[in-house]
């Protein structure tokens, strides 16, 4: 077993996200994963990422506030325990539209 404690939790950075803290929960340098790793951002409000798509499947699970997600062709907001599931390619920008901080979680293949 493979414990990461939320207070010992490393930063990482991620390139254009912009007013967001994220934080590796799962996999890569945190621990040792086989498929997936998991990340844990919080947005201050209008924090946001970049319209960008990646190559894998991202699935994103809201934690705290509201977080809306936007692709090219539609917008929704998520708020707490929403998910959404992005397909690989997908484009995806993240926003926290709202006056409060927000908090989603990541899951994505290794």
């Amino acid at each position: 077993m493979q414990v990461t404690r939320y207070a010992a939790a490393k930063a990482y950075e991620a390139a254009e996200h912009y007013d967001m803290r994220c934080l590796r929960l799962q996999g890569k340098e945190a621990t040792e994963t086989d498929t997936i790793w998991i990340g844990l951002s919080h947005l201050l409000p209008a924090g946001r990422t970049s319209l960008k798509a990646a190559e894998v499947e991202k699935i994103y699970i809201v934690v705290a506030g509201e977080v809306t997600i936007e692709t090219p062709t539609e917008s929704v907001t998520l708020g707490l325990l929403d998910s959404c599931r992005l397909a690989p390619g997908e484009a995806r920008a993240l926003v926290n539209r709202t006056n409060a901080p927000a908090s989603i979680l990541l899951a994505m293949p290794t």
